[in-house]
C-alpha cells in the first residue's frame, strides 16, 4: 500500500510511520462513515453512496494528490450544490438510480474540469473569491443546510425546495403536528452532545459517540415503533467500475454546477492545504492538488459516487491521530470496504434525525460570525459585499450564490481599480519623502506645485476618473503652474488612458500648466513613448525621483516651502 502514495519512494517510507499511519487510518474511518452516509443524504442520495465516494476518493488522492496528510471525502459544503444539480434532473419521481447516475457524471465532469484546469496550470482560479464574499457564501450556505435539515431532524419531510420554501414549509409542518416527538428527541440530543463534546473533550470522536448512543437508544427503546426512520441495511458489497448513463441534454446543467462545485472545492482544498502545510513545512502546490482533487473525483465518479472536496475537520482527525502520509487514508478507505462486505448491517438502526444531526452540527462549522463582525469593525464595504453574498446563497439558491459569490468578487476588483486611491503629498519635518497630506495636513507645499499620487494602474475604466482629478486640482485658485504626478503606483497606461492623457495634457498646456511625472516605471514609460505622447508631454518632464522634479521645479521658480493654509 505504501508504494501507492504519490511521492513517496519506498526508500522515503520511514518504518515508524507504519503503525502511526495504520491507527489513523482506523480512527479516521470511525468519522468518515457516519459523515459520509450524512452528505450523502444532503446531497439527495442514498448513504451507500457516501461511503463508495469515501473509499474512491482516499485511494484516487493517495495516487496523485500532492499532500502527505490531506482528507478528501464528502463534504457539506457541496452537499447542498450537488442536491441542486442533480434533484431537478432527476425529476418529481425521484428515481434513486438516475440520481445516482447524475452525480457520478456530476463527480466525472468536475475530476476533467480539475484535470484539465491543472493542464492549463489555472490553480490561481481559485482566488476568484475573496475572503469577504466566501464568508457570506459560507454563512448563506450554513443557513441554507440548517433550514433543509429540520424536517428530518424532527422526523418529517417537506415538499419544498428552496430556503424560503422549506423554512416556511417546516414551520406549516410543526403548526400541523407532523413533528415525531421521539425523532426530535434524538436529533436534538445529537446535536448536543456533538457541540459539548467538541467544545470541552475536543480529542475524542464526538459524532462516532453520538451514532452509538442513537443507535444504542433506537435498539433498546425501539424507536421505530415510535416513527423514527432509520437508516437500514445497507446494501452489501462494492459497485462495479462502469460509466453512468445519463442523457444528452443533461450535460448543459451538469457542466455548469460542476464549474461551481470545482471552484469551491479548489478554494477550499487551497485554503486547508495552506493551514496544514504550515505546520509542516510543506510548499502548496496549487495545481498539484488540482490534479489530486480530479483523480479523486474521477474515480468516486466511476464506482457510484459523487463529488468531493478537502475536510479541514476529517484532515484535524488524521494529524492529531499521527498520520505521517496518504497511508492514512488507504487504511480508511479499506476499513470501510471490509465493513460494507462484510457488516452492512451495521448502521441498520442509525436514526435518520442523528444523521440530520451529524450534518446541523457540520454546517455550524461553515458559518464564521465572528469573521462577519470583523469586517463589519474594519470595512464596511466589504462587509456589505459579505451580506450580499449571504442573501445571494439564501434567497437564489446555492449555485446562482456561487455565481454571485465570483461576480461580487471581480466587481470588488474593478471597484478598487475604477476609484483607485488619489491624494496630494507634501514635505513633513523629521519625515524624508514626501507624505498624503490627509495623514499629514500640517504638510508643507511649494507655492504653483501641486504633487498628487493616483494608487493604481491608468486604464480604460479609470482614465475619466484620473482626467477629472487633474482638471480639479488645476482649477485651483491660485491655478498652479505644474501638477507633478507621483507615478510609481501606476503599474500600466492603456491605448484608451494614453488618448485621455494626449487631451489633458494639451488642455493644461493651452492654460499655462504642465504636466510632470516622477518615478514612472521604465516598462510604462516605454509605452507612453510608443503610444507618441511625448509629441505633447514634454520629455523633459519625466523625472527619476519626486525629489528631483521637485529641485527643477525650485530652480526654475524660485519657490520656497511654505506651512499648510
Amino acid at each position: 500500500m505504501v508504494g501507492l502514495v504519490r511521492g513517496l519512494k519506498p526508500s522515503g517510507y520511514r518504518r515508524e510511520w507504519l503503525a502511526k499511519d495504520v491507527v489513523a487510518g482506523v480512527v479516521l474511518s470511525t468519522l468518515l462513515v457516519p459523515q459520509g452516509m450524512a452528505y450523502a443524504e444532503l446531497a439527495g442520495l442514498p448513504p451507500i453512496t457516501g461511503l463508495y465516494t469515501s473509499i474512491l476518493c482516499l485511494l484516487g488522492y493517495a495516487v496523485a494528490g500532492p499532500s502527505r496528510i490531506l482528507v478528501l471525502g464528502p463534504d457539506s459544503s457541496l452537499g447542498p450544490m450537488i442536491a441542486a444539480t442533480i434533484l431537478p434532473l432527476a425529476g418529481a419521481d425521484g428515481d434513486p438510480a438516475r440520481a445516482i447516475a447524475l452525480a457520478s457524471m456530476l463527480a466525472i465532469i468536475v475530476g476533467a474540469i480539475m484535470v484539465v484546469g491543472a493542464v492549463a496550470r489555472l490553480g490561481f482560479i481559485a482566488d476568484l473569491i475573496s475572503k469577504p464574499t466566501m464568508i457570506g457564501y459560507m454563512n448563506g450556505l450554513a443557513l441554507t443546510i440548517l433550514v433543509g435539515q429540520l424536517p428530518k431532524l424532527f422526523g418529517f419531510k417537506v415538499d419544498a425546495s428552496g430556503f424560503l420554501g422549506e423554512l416556511t414549509g417546516f414551520v406549516k409542518g410543526l403548526a400541523h403536528g407532523e413533528a415525531v416527538a421521539a425523532a426530535a428527541a434524538v436529533g436534538i440530543a445529537g446535536i448536543v452532545l456533538i457541540l459539548v463534546l467538541q467544545r470541552w473533550l475536543p480529542k475524542i470522536p464526538a459524532v462516532l459517540i453520538m451514532v452509538v448512543l442513537a443507535i444504542a437508544a433506537a435498539t433498546v427503546f425501539s424507536l421505530a415503533d415510535h416513527g423514527v426512520s432509520l437508516v437500514g441495511v445497507l446494501p452489501k458489497g462494492f459497485p462495479p467500475l462502469s460509466i453512468p448513463h445519463i442523457r444528452g441534454s443533461d450535460f448543459g446543467p451538469l457542466f455548469a454546477g460542476a464549474a461551481g462545485i470545482a471552484l469551491v472545492s479548489l478554494a477550499d482544498t487551497i485554503s486547508t492545504a495552506s493551514a496544514f502545510a504550515a505546520r509542516t513545512g510543506q510548499e502548496v502546490d496549487g495545481n498539484g492538488e488540482m490534479i489530486g482533487i480530479g483523480v479523486a473525483n474521477l474515480a468516486a465518479g466511476l464506482f457510484q459516487g459523487f463529488p468531493v472536496s478537502t475536510s479541514g475537520s476529517r484532515t484535524a482527525v488524521a494529524e492529531r491521530s499521527g498520520a505521517k502520509t496518504q497511508l492514512t487514508g488507504v487504511t480508511g478507505a479499506v476499513v470501510i470496504i471490509v465493513m460494507i462486505v462484510l457488516v452492512p448491517g451495521l448502521f441498520r438502526n442509525l436514526p435518520q434525525p442523528a444523521l440530520a444531526a451529524v450534518v446541523i452540527t457540520a454546517s455550524l462549522s461553515l458559518a464564521d460570525i465572528p469573521g462577519t463582525a470583523r469586517l463589519w469593525r474594519q470595512r464596511k464595504a466589504e462587509f456589505l459585499l459579505s451580506i450580499t453574498a449571504f442573501a445571494g446563497v439564501a434567497l437564489l439558491g446555492v449555485l446562482p450564490g456561487i455565481v454571485v459569490a465570483v461576480v461580487l468578487s471581480i466587481l470588488n476588483v474593478f471597484r478598487r481599480a475604477w476609484w483607485p486611491y488619489e491624494t496630494e503629498l507634501g514635505r513633513v519635518d523629521g519625515l524624508a519623502g514626501y507624505h498624503d497630506v490627509r495623514t499629514y495636513p500640517q504638510a508643507q507645499h511649494l507655492p504653483g506645485l501641486v504633487i498628487t499620487r493616483f494608487d493604481g494602474p491608468l486604464f480604460f475604466a479609470n482614465a475619466k476618473t484620473f482626467r477629472d482629478e487633474i482638471r480639479r486640482l488645476a482649477g485651483a485658485d491660485p491655478r498652479p503652474k505644474w501638477i507633478l504626478i507621483a507615478a510609481e503606483p501606476i503599474t500600466d497606461v492603456d491605448t484608451t488612458a494614453s488618448d485621455v492623457l494626449e487631451e489633458l495634457d494639451e488642455s493644461l498646456n493651452a492654460d499655462g500648466i504642465s504636466l510632470v511625472f516622477a518615478e514612472l516605471k521604465d516598462p510604462v514609460r516605454h509605452k507612453i513613448e510608443r503610444y507618441g505622447l511625448t509629441r505633447t508631454i514634454d520629455p523633459g518632464h519625466f523625472y527619476p525621483t519626486i525629489e528631483s522634479a521637485v529641485a527643477a521645479y525650485r530652480r526654475e521658480t524660485g519657490a520656497e516651502w511654505c506651512k499648510a493654509p
